[in-house]
């Protein structure tokens, strides 16, 4: 309590005042006692959970980190903070302690946090909102249902950079941003974190009387050190549940939760074939529908200045998976997530169909993405614990052009053919409706049930498709042992036939105590399918995986944390019964005393195997050879100004000379709390790879090639912070990757090979991008931006294998480096606030 007796000394010059000071001294002392330890209990680690009570306020409070309003002194303290890692249960040492208090109204909860310490040994870098870096933070969890299975997170680090996230059992979005308020001061006795956090950015029951689970967290960062208010007992496996309980708000009128957020942007794109000016405006809508439900709908959106993917030389039979990028469809998705039907990526990808065009024809203007026009969500709980979210998207008609090329005798016999050209028009994608629905009833504050559907209709003759699931997650009321599983059914309507598939699973885990075991099985069937809407690879196998590991749950002489776990894998394929993938594996995990991260592993194949999808032919499969690898990685301590993460695989194959060998190499130098940059390297050599390469339709043989890959991966990232609202980012990338084919083999019907000696065409890649974006950034309000981002990126392919890398970066620099120049403003409108904007006018 000391900071709050440090009242401004202007206050306590009257007897009246010193008198009143007294009182709130008193108040304040006798609050404390709902978190004190006792001498039964000294570290405060009965199950019986800590509770404090929000004080109503009155007067308006300034969030400027320095608690100096007398109702701070008012309300009640939570302290005695407990280690969560790395010593669990370790009680905070009193003069690093750490004092809570709440406040409340009709807009939203206050919080004002004191962490007392050495003010010249607080790390306080200064990063962009939502990264933590090397600092110090303070955080609420908050859990307005008390039902122990979601948090909204709410942290404040010693820089006044703000970091959110929707949390589940083992999950922390960090994509969702809540529009809250907060500001921090350093003093001489530790730093100050002052929060405002609205209702429009919680989800809570309409009861007059509010009890919600909350805990309050403390990192310190030199340390390595985290602390919770509510000890958090490592040995169970859950968190959520372990939170302590915020009651004292009631009869609360919460205020229209309508947010527009209107947004305007310019592009300026040049290359070799000239310049475009582009503009482009729209709206996002936020309306909450009750206090529980949210809808969020973007009208006219613009992705213009997502970030680049990481693109790489595809040469598998399978689609590269891509994270999102787009706000929308990454904030507050966790919902939608369940069951691992959708992958938002499908939503404004590429068309579904590519046209069919005759040898003199040629497809003009195949696009790599089709226009989203709008799109809308809805989520959020009942009290009884059911959450449902709806998601629905509408992508627009989308037409290619085809030339067709003739040549006509030229009535002069002297001149060349007469070139005719004629276009024609084709649709490879209709207007689409996307749609999501989920249902998940949550009970017993540990368990779930949950339906997921996704449908897509496409307008007139082109693909539908549905996808259901049924899933279940029940957990031991200890949370000691956990029982999960789904079942999932697909039906795509392809015009020319209806698939119908399903898939199913069963997992069995002990989520508690030093030693932990996972068992699970998995059946696929052929014609499952989901890639409509979600993301899947192979079918038509059935597996079964197990997993036993031991930890350690507290620090011993050597290690902060140590885990070593044993895996077992085998897949089969369901028609001939053949192995897919057969595997065992040992890895180990460690943290030392002094924070730096040692990792390895070993894996074994140690049966062939057989794959189904390599030859790109149905019913035939390539053999995969007995094999072993092994990985080893080190990360030093972030805390110190020069750090560095790198690590080496192998894998060694019994077939011919084959095998693999990569390494990663990436420092990480902090020249200052606001300027950081971090140098990524690797390269990922391939010998005797085998890979197919073509099919050869005058023999009907699959072909693949012995050959040789080299990949080459360059990247700097880095950024120089103003301040907490203001920062430079810098993200180059250079990647390179050529594949030498050795010779050539024809595919046999039995899964293995023999020389060809007859295919002759050249089949070699060397593919080449680069992408660079220089963008600066400044959140001038709550949830207002203005952004301003130069890009410029190319990408070089060719079948001459070059191996000299200044030679392909150039080549590629060259070949169409496309420029582009654009800025961004998105302005945050409160409805309330308008309505007082109004009323001034």
């Amino acid at each position: 309590m000391a900071y709050f007796s440090k009242f401004d000394i202007s206050i306590i010059k009257s007897k009246k005042m010193r008198n009143y000071l007294w009182t709130i001294i008193l108040l304040t002392c006798s609050s404390s006692a709902f978190s004190q330890t006792t001498p039964e209990d000294p570290k405060n680690l009965t199950k019986e959970k800590k509770k404090i009570s929000a004080y109503k306020k009155t007067n308006p409070i300034t969030i400027d980190g320095k608690l100096i309003e007398a109702e701070w002194y008012t309300a009640q303290t939570a302290t005695d903070f407990i280690m969560f890692e790395p010593d669990n249960g370790k009680p905070l040492a009193h003069e690093k302690r750490t004092e809570v208090k709440v406040l409340y109204d009709n807009e939203g909860i206050y919080i004002g946090a004191v962490m007392f310490d050495d003010p010249t040994k607080i790390l306080k870098e200064i990063t962009e909102r939502d990264n933590f870096g090397t600092a110090d933070f303070f955080g609420i969890f908050i859990n307005g249902y008390n039902d122990g299975q979601q948090d909204f997170r709410f942290f404040v680090s010693a820089a006044g950079t703000q970091m959110d996230a929707l949390a589940t059992e083992g999950n922390e979005d960090y994509s969702w941003d809540g529009i809250w308020n907060s500001n921090v001061t350093l003093t001489d006795y530790g730093w100050v974190a002052e929060m405002k956090i609205p209702y429009a950015a919680l989800r809570f029951s309409e009861k007059e009387q509010q009890i919600w689970g909350v805990n309050f967290f403390r990192e310190i960062r030199r340390d390595r050190q985290k602390f919770t208010w509510n000890h958090i007992d490592n040995k169970i496996g859950a968190i959520i549940q372990q939170a302590g309980i915020l009651d004292g708000i009631e009869n609360i009128k919460t205020p229209t939760r309508l947010f527009l957020i209107p947004y305007a942007s310019y592009y300026v794109t040049t290359n070799k074939d000239g310049s475009e000016n582009k503009f482009k405006a729209g709206m996002d809508i936020k309306y909450g529908i009750n206090d529980s439900f949210t809808l969020d709908a973007i009208l006219v959106p613009d992705f213009g200045q997502t970030a680049f993917d990481n693109v790489v030389l595809n040469l598998g039979p399978f689609e590269q998976q891509f994270n999102e990028n787009r706000p929308f469809f990454t904030e507050g998705t966790d919902l939608f997530s369940k069951g691992g039907l959708f992958y938002s990526r499908r939503i404004g990808g590429e068309p579904s169909t590519y046209p069919e065009a005759t040898q003199e024809e040629t497809v003009l203007n195949y696009p790599k993405n089709v226009n989203l026009l709008n799109a809308l969500k809805v989520s959020g709980r009942t009290s009884s614990g059911l959450g449902i979210g709806v998601l629905n998207a509408v992508t627009e008609k989308t037409d290619v052009t085809i030339e067709k090329q003739t040549l006509t005798a030229n009535p002069d016999p002297s001149q060349p053919p007469i070139i005719k050209y004629e276009y024609r028009n084709k649709t490879v994608e209709p207007l689409a409706n996307y749609n999501l629905l989920v249902l998940d009833q949550r009970f017993r504050k540990n368990s779930s049930v949950t339906f997921v559907n996704t449908n897509v209709m496409r307008n007139g003759e082109f693909r539908d498709a549905n996808v259901s699931g049924l899933l279940f997650d029940l957990n031991t009321k200890a949370n000691t042992y956990k029982l999960s599983g789904d079942a999932k059914f697909s039906h795509v309507n392809d015009l020319t036939e209806n698939r119908n598939g399903y898939s199913a699973f069963l997992n069995f885990s002990k989520t508690s105590g030093k030693y932990r075991f996972t068992v699970n099985s998995k059946y696929v069937s052929k014609k499952y399918d989901i890639n409509d809407m979600g993301i899947n690879f192979i079918t038509n196998y059935h597996n079964i995986y197990a997993n036993a590991n031991y930890r350690i749950l507290n620090p011993n002489k050597t290690f902060n944390s140590f885990n070593i776990n044993t895996n077992w894998y085998a897949e089969f394929h369901n028609q001939t019964g053949r192995a897919q993938d057969a595997y065992v594996g040992f890895n180990v995990n460690t943290s030392t005393k002094k924070n730096h991260y040692i990792g390895g592993g070993l894996r074994f194949y140690p049966f062939e195997t057989y794959d189904f999808y390599q030859p790109r032919e149905e019913g035939r499969f390539a053999y995969n050879p007995k094999a072993a690898s092994g990985w080893f990685d080190i990360s030093t301590n972030y805390n110190n100004p020069l750090a560095i993460d790198t690590g080496m695989w192998y894998d060694r194959y019994d077939q011919d000379a084959r095998e693999n060998i990569g390494i990663y190499f990436s420092p990480r130098y902090r020249f200052s709390d606001k300027f950081l940059l971090v140098y990524y390297f690797q390269h990922h050599r391939q010998n005797s790879d085998k890979g197919w390469v073509d099919y050869d339709g005058t023999t009907d043989e699959i072909i693949f090639a012995n050959r040789n890959r080299n990949t080459l991966e360059n990247s700097i990232t880095g950024k120089y912070s103003l301040n907490h609202k203001m920062t430079f980012n810098l993200k180059l990338r250079y990647y390179c990757s050529f594949t030498e084919n050795l010779n050539f083999i024809t595919l046999t019907d039995d899964g293995y090979f023999t020389a060809n000696t007859t295919y002759n065409q050249n089949q070699n890649n060397n593919f080449n991008i680069w992408n660079f974006d220089l963008s600066y950034s400044w959140w001038f309000a709550p949830g207002s931006q203005i952004s301003l981002l130069y890009r410029n990126n190319a990408t070089y392919f060719d079948r001459e294998v070059n191996k000299k890398f200044y030679n392909n970066l150039d080549h590629t620099l060259s070949d169409n480096l496309t420029n582009t120049l654009s800025v961004s403003v998105r302005y945050f409108i409160d409805y309330n606030q308008a309505k007082g904007w109004l009323k001034k006018v």
